[in-house]
C-alpha cells in the first residue's frame, strides 16, 4: 500500500484496486482509519481527535488530488504524492 502524503506524523495511503466508497487509510501513533475522500471523516478506524482533525482539514484541501489517485489506483496505474500540511 503506497504512502501518498506524511505529515505532523501522519501517514496517508492508499490500496490499489480498494473497493468503493472512494477513501484512503490514515495512521497515527499505531492506530488506522479509513478516511472517505468526500468528506474527510473517518468511516471506519479510529484516529486521535486531533488527528482526525488534521486529516479531515487536509483531505478537504486535496480532495480532487486524492480522487485523482483513486481513480489511477484503481487502473492499476502509479499513485501520486500529495503535499503534507506542513509542506
Amino acid at each position: 500500500m503506497p504512502t501518498i502524503a506524511y505529515f505532523y506524523g501522519i501517514a496517508i495511503r492508499m490500496f490499489f484496486n480498494d473497493h468503493p466508497p472512494p477513501h484512503f487509510f490514515a495512521s497515527y501513533s499505531g492506530q488506522e482509519a479509513n478516511v472517505s475522500i468526500e468528506t474527510g471523516e473517518v468511516i471506519e478506524g479510529f484516529l486521535p481527535a486531533n488527528a482526525a482533525r488534521l486529516v479531515r482539514q487536509w483531505a478537504l484541501a486535496h480532495r480532487s488530488e486524492l480522487e485523482d489517485n483513486w481513480y489511477r489506483a484503481r487502473a492499476g496505474q502509479p499513485l501520486r504524492k500529495i503535499a503534507g500540511l506542513d509542506e
